[in-house]
């Protein structure tokens, strides 16, 4: 049995049955928590922390070593201690990010909005991310924020509703002005402080008086935003051997000279695919016959497709596939070759359902920030994942609403989040995508104009698409809608480079501003329309 620590946020009425650690008692407030966990953390060795304020029941000792035999780090209970959709200000700042949206809170999933009435921490987490912030007004805020910060580093946490009672009812929460305001400050930064506070006064004038004073509140916080360091964590990876049936999921369209490449080195993994599956949408008159006797040592299935579609021929791939597990790969990326054995020992160690890696370009240097450590993932890529192939039974399939556009990845991964599944990003999985100027999605003139584009381009906007906007309104509030598209257009007043490109580029936005309003308006009316005939998500 673990050594837990109990730390009660009000003292006990009568004794606790507490036999699997120390019992320490806090005041319900920051300063006398914070004080607390650091004298914890430099006077015992504890195996985790359980932070508790319902004495009236506690979660049983075989439910935390259950949680704490698995490969996650943190454990919370707060979606049912009414921090949903808290702090509401992120709302002004990252509207649509897919961890904005909470799942159902009767159900186990990631989530990071923590409460710390509530949670069990491992020890090592709170020695490498540190405590509580000072200057939040309440726990509420300060544990929003530390949970933000945790899954920012690549901590792993799970909301757990089986740690409170089924009966357990609680009052409505409301954070403070002054607390959201902070974690935007501390999370995004000052300019995103001073947008946030723009927009609340702009909803409500009268808010003008309880935001007027951010600068006090923010005082002595980074105006770039607290720099987290990526959680260092240490899980056995070393002689394990995966093994499974693999099926390997290609999707291609014109590109045969970059699917022989892939397919060549599909024949020299380290654990050798069980099948791959190869959906040709290639017109009739420009197929390679020669393709199937080249590749007749592998164990390759080919499939023709006449209308090009991806959703359809990933549609179609997934359900010939025969495998347990199914890896999605473009047909114009490049693999090492233990892309497979890699992705394998993921789902085995970590115990989640989806792994996915990373992409270089030919000429890109390195990686977002975002993407160099492990972590929990927000994204799916289709170039780059591996998925158990049951966990589509809770989800479906992709959504032909996306046929011909992009974000079909991203709507999949949405599902399997809110459907609980835990998602992992692992940068050693990387892999090289080329892009390749023809197939893919440039068949369907998607693409076009991309965000790296517009932000080294002063002609180039990247307007929300059709497809992004109907994956907003499938998944998010009509307020959460509207902000994405006032930060989106905010987004065409950016370039990269010197002062003067960033004028030219101001201008230049400005005088289009009316053209992209009108533009983005008609694709969110489209949007509108496709709601009515969308989602077609077939089942497996």
């Amino acid at each position: 049995m673990s050594n837990v620590t109990l730390v009660m946020l009000q003292p006990e009425k009568t004794p606790i049955h507490w036999t699997i650690g120390e019992k320490k008692v806090s005041k319900p407030d920051v300063r006398s928590l914070t004080d607390v966990i650091k004298d914890l953390l430099l006077n015992t060795n504890t195996d985790a922390v359980l932070f508790w304020d319902n004495l009236s029941y506690l979660p049983s000792n075989d439910l935390i070593e259950y949680l704490l035999e698995s490969s996650n780090d943190v454990w919370h209970a707060g979606l049912r201690m009414g921090l949903s959709g808290k702090p509401e200000m992120l709302n002004y700042v990252n509207p649509t990010w897919m961890l904005n949206r909470d799942p159902d809170p009767n159900k186990t999933a990631t989530s990071w909005r923590l409460s710390l009435r509530a949670c069990l921490f491992r020890t090592e987490v709170l020695r490498q991310i540190g405590t509580l912030e000072p200057g939040f007004e309440t726990l509420e805020g300060a544990g929003l924020e530390l949970g933000y910060r945790c899954i920012r580093a690549g901590v792993f946490i799970r909301y757990i509703p089986e740690l409170l009672p089924v009966d357990f009812a609680q009052e409505k929460v409301i954070i403070p002005l002054a607390d959201q305001l902070r974690f935007i400050q501390l999370g995004f930064g000052g300019k995103w402080a001073k947008w946030t506070k723009f927009r609340t006064v702009l909803a409500n004038p009268r808010a003008y008086f309880s935001t007027a004073h951010v600068q006090k509140i923010a005082q002595g916080a980074d105006t770039a935003g607290r720099e987290v360091k990526p959680y260092q964590r240490s899980l056995p990876t070393q002689g394990i051997t995966p093994s499974g049936k693999v099926s390997v999921l290609i999707p291609t369209i014109r590109r045969y000279p970059y699917l022989r490449t892939l397919l060549g080195q599909l024949r020299n993994q380290t654990v050798p695919p069980y099948e791959i599956i190869v959906v040709d949408q290639t017109p009739q008159s420009e197929r390679d016959a020669e393709l199937p006797k080249d590749f007749s040592d592998l164990p390759v299935r080919w499939h023709y497709l006449d209308k090009a579609g991806q959703c359809s021929s990933r549609n179609m791939g997934l359900r010939y596939a025969q495998g347990d597990y199914v890896l999605f790969v473009d047909d114009d990326d490049e693999v090492s070759s233990d892309l497979i054995e890699k992705h394998l020992r993921n789902l085995n160690v970590y115990k989640c359902s989806i792994s996915s890696g990373v992409a270089l370009e030919p000429d890109q240097k390195e990686l977002p920030a975002d993407f160099r450590f492990l972590r929990l993932s927000n994204v799916f890529p289709t170039n780059n994942t591996m998925i158990r192939k049951d966990v589509l039974r809770k989800s479906g399939l992709f959504d032909l609403a996306y046929n011909h556009g992009q974000r079909a990845d991203h709507d999949l991964g949405m599902r399997l989040y809110l459907a609980g599944e835990l998602m992992i990003l692992d940068p050693s999985i990387c892999l090289l995508h080329h892009h390749a100027p023809m197939g893919g999605l440039r068949e369907h003139k998607a693409r076009i104009h991309t965000y790296a584009k517009s932000r080294t381009s002063v002609w180039h906007f990247n307007l929300l698409t059709v497809s992004d906007l109907y994956l907003a309104k499938r998944y998010f509030t009509p307020l959460q809608v509207k902000e994405s598209r006032i930060i989106n257009l905010l987004g065409t007043f950016s370039i990269h480079g010197s002062k003067l490109r960033k004028i030219l580029k101001a201008l230049v936005a400005l005088v289009l501003l009316p053209k992209n309003i009108y533009e983005i308006r008609k694709r969110n009316r489209i949007a509108d329309q496709w709601l009515k005939v969308y989602p077609q998500i077939p089942q497996v």
